[in-house]
């Protein structure tokens, strides 16, 4: 049987709300930092457009007439002005459009790599659990008020003093008025907990998740 560890909840107003049992499976897992690499490089790579081209001199433009006469010149031999040595001329070994940086990553290995580096969050006491971030209108001052709020209470300044993207806020669910109100702060940035990935998660210093048993039940099936 798995061994279980106890976290607290807060609410909005940074009150404890309760506590969570967390499976070991997702929260205590071994640090796996080959893993991690893997899955991360691969992401980075599979967010790279692919767009990039270059034209060699057999495609760019012009120099089909010599330059000038072979000899008697006293400068250097040239065919074309369309040479790479040329300003102006083709790129040699540039980068071409249809290379292709796609790599398969697969479900295990995500999920795998993501519960790693979530095992690892937790064990730097670097996440939050809040039972619900739903707000009444679409404000930004509540948001705030949420995050000083969360600030007070676990001690974290950065949560609602940070110039910087230092937060990231897993969602359980849409809301208009928590996406909206939460989205001008500038220190966090919002995600839907089933699209939360180890990239993501390494890129923040504190990952807050909302709805903590339906969010961790899902984290747990995707294992």
């Amino acid at each position: 049987m798995e061994a279980k560890i106890s976290k607290k909840i807060y609410d909005k107003n940074g009150v404890e709300a309760g506590s969570i049992e967390l499976p070991a499976k997702v929260f205590a897992a071994k640090w796996r930092s080959d893993l991690v690499h893997q899955v991360v490089e691969g992401m980075r790579s599979n967010k790279r457009a692919g767009t990039a081209d270059t034209k060699d001199r057999g495609e760019v433009r012009g120099g089909g007439r010599k330059p000038w006469k072979q000899k008697g010149t006293g400068r250097a031999r040239h065919g074309s002005s369309r040479s790479p040595i040329w300003v102006g001329g083709g790129v040699t070994h540039g980068p071409l459009a249809e290379k292709n940086y796609k790599r398969k990553i697969s479900k295990k290995m995500r999920a795998q790599a993501l519960f790693s580096v979530l095992s690892r969050k937790l064990k730097d006491n670097e996440i939050i659990f809040v039972d619900s971030l739903a707000l009444t209108d679409i404000k930004t001052k509540q948001a705030v008020r949420v995050m000083e709020n969360l600030a007070k209470a676990t001690g974290f300044k950065s949560l609602a003093n940070s110039k910087k993207k230092r937060v990231l806020i897993a969602i359980y669910g849409r809301s208009e008025k928590t996406e909206k109100s939460f989205r001008n702060l500038p220190q966090l940035e919002l995600v839907f907990l089933k699209n939360l990935n180890p990239l993501d998660v390494l890129n923040y210093q504190y990952l807050v998740i909302e709805n903590p048993k339906e969010s961790i039940e899902f984290l747990e099936s995707r294992g």
